[in-house]
């Protein structure tokens, strides 16, 4: 009888710790989704949209759970974990792929390459202009070292296009805008770019929250109480350590690379290294809150 009851008690207790657990992690999931849905109302996509993906992306979530199931008791099996009727797993499970994501653009690599090269900076570090045409250092040649497909002067429009160099024709030079790459007036690549920056950094997020923490490296710094001109500081500080950030590690990936291709070793990985900036006002404190915190600092 004892027994019995402490099985009972601890099944009780087990079943609050995984309630407590899915509330959690609701919550969390209610952060992610929030700034989601503002996205998604601010370019007239419905719930009903954003429902059929959620659910593709939840059968297809279950199959790699379930992956070594046999396939007779598979549609079964998704249905339990998903919550969705058995028809509703077997017409997802029939849709065809979706098309694979593109891979990077000449644009982007010959953009990245430029401001990642050392021997393509000035002695401060940043980039520096380059002639259009001719030996390197050259925009031409740099354009040549990306791709031959695609002639350096389209590259070089595509550039100026999305604001991201610009063309001097007095002195046939070409110079950088800005060192990011964010595509102003090209829609597709900043969506693409949400995509594939927020995906990465949840799917290492996700990593670690169902291993032990130790998955993938996946920080953040938390700061408030900064003044509006601090914080005008702050972005130019970390603008800087991105630069840095950027100069140090990306010869060193290359390296890696070219080691990886010297030795012959089979080169099926890739890996994404990002740093992002957040910021908002602070909520309002209530009175009541700041006289109970003076109260309770007082000795």
């Amino acid at each position: 009888m004892l027994m019995q009851t402490l099985n009972v008690a601890t099944e009780s207790l087990a079943g609050s710790a995984l309630a407590a657990e899915k509330l959690l992690l609701l919550g969390a999931v209610g952060n992610v989704l929030t700034p989601l849905a503002q996205l998604c109302v601010g370019k007239g996509i419905t719930i009903q949209m954003i429902e059929e993906r959620l659910r593709e992306a939840f059968v297809q979530a279950a199959r790699l759970v379930h992956a070594d199931h046999p396939s007779g008791r598979l549609t079964s099996r998704i249905s339990a974990t998903t919550g969705l009727t058995r028809r509703e797993v077997t017409r997802l499970k029939n849709q065809p792929a979706r098309p694979a994501e593109p891979r990077r653009s000449p644009v982007t690599e010959l953009f990245m390459r430029w401001l990642a090269d050392p021997a393509l900076h000035t002695a401060t570090g940043r980039p520096q202009p380059l002639a259009r045409s001719g030996p390197a250092p050259s925009f031409e040649s740099l354009a040549q070292s990306v791709t031959r497909d695609v002639h350096p002067r389209t590259l070089m429009e595509e550039l100026c296009r999305l604001r991201l160099a610009a063309h001097d024709v007095s002195t046939d030079t070409v110079h950088v805008l800005q060192e990011a790459f964010v595509p102003r007036g090209d829609w597709a690549r900043m969506v693409g770019y949400l995509g594939d920056n927020v995906g990465d950094h949840l799917r290492a997020a996700t990593a670690n929250v169902l291993g032990d923490g130790s998955e993938e490296l996946e920080q953040a710094i938390f700061a408030d109480e900064l003044s509006a001109e601090s914080l005008a500081q702050a972005r130019r500080i970390m603008m800087q350590q991105w630069r840095n950030m950027l100069n140090e590690i990306a010869p060193q990936l290359e390296e890696l690379i070219a080691d990886d291709h010297r030795a012959g070793r089979m080169q099926d990985q890739s890996l994404r290294i990002g740093l992002f900036t957040w910021s908002q006002a602070m909520p309002p404190v209530s009175p009541s809150l700041v006289l109970t915190t003076t109260k309770e600092s007082l000795p």
